[in-house]
């Protein structure tokens, strides 16, 4: 299990910063896909009409876990940046420690 605090200090690329900033971070999640993209287009227009799937269909999944991605955001000139982290079943950002040990 992967826990990752809310907020990090690292390097800022942005114009006026340049220099080691603390940045928010949050996971990256894709957008919704467009209707309208070539490629949407392209297998749409292939598919109509007769003649069944025309595309392979991917059944053959082997991975059990995701290459994460974290999306961290300067808190002064609010540039953005990804950074990926290596493949995990589990994330978690910004979770409070367990302690370990007895408690009274």
């Amino acid at each position: 299990m992967v826990n990752v605090p809310k907020e990090r200090r690292t390097y800022c690329a942005g114009k006026e910063c340049k220099r080691h900033r603390i940045h928010k971070v949050t996971q990256y999640k894709a957008g919704k896909a467009s209707n309208f993209a070539q490629g949407k287009r392209r297998y749409d227009s292939k598919q109509m009409g007769f003649g069944g799937q025309t595309k392979p269909v991917f059944h053959k999944k082997a991975k059990t876990t995701r290459k994460v991605v974290l999306r961290l955001e300067c808190k002064k000139c609010k540039t953005k940046k990804q950074l990926c982290i290596k493949r995990t079943k589990h994330f978690e950002l910004g979770a409070k420690k367990a302690d370990s040990g007895h408690q009274y």
